[in-house]
């Protein structure tokens, strides 16, 4: 795998917190599952950017052909 410095950073935000954070892609999920477990008891409070997510989603569904 490449170093962390090479990989896209993904948004994640959290509005109960408040706050908002720029990681790597390899640590979003390791990095959203530990910020709602100390936080918030385990519940998915903090998620990917929903901008963010939405782009993700379109660019994915563009790769697989599916907007032909």
């Amino acid at each position: 795998m490449a170093p962390t410095e090479d990989m896209p950073e993904i948004t994640i935000t959290c509005t109960v917190c408040g706050t908002e954070t720029d990681v790597p892609f390899p640590e979003v999920e390791e990095t959203i599952e530990r910020h709602n477990d100390r936080r918030h008891d385990g519940e998915p409070v903090a998620e990917i950017d929903p901008a963010v997510k939405s782009r993700l989603q379109d660019l994915l569904a563009e790769e697989m052909g599916l907007l032909d």
